[in-house]
Parts: structure tokens; sequence; C-alpha cells
């Protein structure tokens, strides 16, 4: 017999107890994080961090510092450089540009920024939403860097999206009625940066943008999901098209 916490329990009883009972799960490093910040974001900044990887090691290849990653082949396959989109019809350098960073201080800040309004946004959208809130600012960045940037000059980041993240969570916080003094004073804060040599404020303003208009059709058929698959669809069409298509005309002078 075995001593127990009231009288004494036969072997056999303890052997079948401790059988019917469930082991607890061991849940990964992975799956904990996406609960905390949300699948998507934790995903998003994966994919940010192994391209840099990538870089810093082609730079590496290429005889350069890893710390120089922008100075390897795959960053300037992958860059959005406008004359390569508009002449040579590198259309994917308009999203891929936005999952690339130049040096690991630009990755660092833009993934911090990522993790904080991501994780807030996407527990408010969800997945599916927040991605497409994510893309279309990147793409809403990259279009206004192709209709208005200097088709010389290449230019990557998050950023792009990181502004529509802004730009939609402002909208999120009018609709709710809540206060938005904090958003927009580091709204402000962040556009005055933007107009610092080697920034993007056409890449920030076409994200900001992006994001707001896309949160707006989030918002406006919160009730409607096959309508903001259609109204996001159309939106994601036209910017993919202008993209692609004004700036040929643009750089010829046609």
């Amino acid at each position: 017999m075995i001593p127990a916490s009231v009288g004494f329990q036969c072997p056999e009883c303890v052997r079948e107890g401790n059988a019917s009972v469930r082991a607890p799960r061991r849940v990964s490093a992975w799956r904990s994080a996406g609960r905390r910040w949300g699948t998507v974001t934790v995903t998003l900044i994966a994919i940010n961090v192994a391209m840099f990887a990538v870089t810093a090691l082609s730079a590496v290849r290429a005889g350069n510092s890893p710390a120089d990653n922008y100075r390897s082949p795959v960053f300037d396959a992958l860059s959005q450089w406008p004359y390569g989109v508009s002449l040579f019809g590198e259309w994917w350098r308009v999203l891929t540009a936005a999952f690339l960073h130049i040096g690991p201080v630009h990755l660092v800040m833009n993934m911090l920024a990522l993790l904080v309004f991501g994780s807030e946004l996407e527990r408010a959208l969800g997945r599916a939403r927040f991605l497409g809130l994510y893309l279309l600012s990147a793409l809403g960045g990259a279009v206004a860097i192709q209709l208005f940037g200097d088709p010389r000059v290449p230019v990557a980041g998050a950023s792009t999206a990181i502004y529509g993240l802004m730009g939609g969570l402002g909208v999120l916080l009018l609709h709710r009625r809540q206060d938005l003094r904090g958003l927009l004073t580091l709204l402000a804060i962040n556009v005055v940066i933007s107009f610092l040599p080697g920034i993007s404020l056409l890449g920030h303003l076409g994200g900001l943008v992006a994001g707001a208009v896309v949160a707006g059709v989030l918002v406006l058929a919160r009730r409607r999901p096959a309508a903001q698959v259609a109204a996001l669809g159309l939106l994601a069409a036209v910017m993919v098209t202008v993209a692609l298509a004004v700036p040929t005309v643009a750089v010829l002078g046609i």
C-alpha cells in the first residue's frame, strides 16, 4: 500500500490514476510570442530579420562588412529602384523593398515600431485584415515613390508600412472616439524626421495615406466582410497598376 493524503492507496490504483492525468503541453517560444504579440506581427518581424541576414551574408560574399548589407547583390536586386520598375519591368521591387533595411539600426527601429503598432492593430482587426493593412500600406508608399521620387535613387525599408499602421491606428482611434493627441504627436515628430537627408518622405506619406484609407474601408464595411475584400482588392489592383504603368509614361516623356 502507498500512503496518501487520506489513508492508503494500492499501487495499481496509483498507476491507473497517473495514467489518466494529461501531461501539461509545452508551448514553443514561437507560439508563445505569437499569442502575446500577434502571429502575423511576429512573422513579419521574422521575415524582415531573415532578409537582413540574407543581405548581410550577401554583402560579406561581395567583400563588404555585414553591417553594410545595402552593399550587396541581393539588396541591389530587391530594393525599390524606380527606373528598374518602370524601364526594365522589375515589378517585384515595389513590394520586396519593404522587407529590406539599410543597416542594423534601421532594422531595429522599424521592428520595434512594428512590434508596438502591429500587435495593437492585429488584436483590433484580426490577422487577415491586419496583414492587408500592412501590405497595402507598403504598396501605397511604393506608389508615391514611383510617381514622385527620384527614379535614379534606390529606396528600401518597412517605414512605408509602419506609417500606414500609424494612419490605420489613427482612423480606429477616431472611430472609437479615443484620444488622438499621443499618436498625432508621435506622427508629427516622425514626419519632421522624414525631412532629414537619406529618408524617404514620399514613401512615408504614401504609406500613411494608404493605411488611413484601408482602415477607413475596414471601419465603414465592418459588418460586410465580402465588401471589405472587394474594396481592398480593387484598391490593391489600382495601386499596382499605377505603380507599374504610370511611371513608364512619366520617365519616357510620352
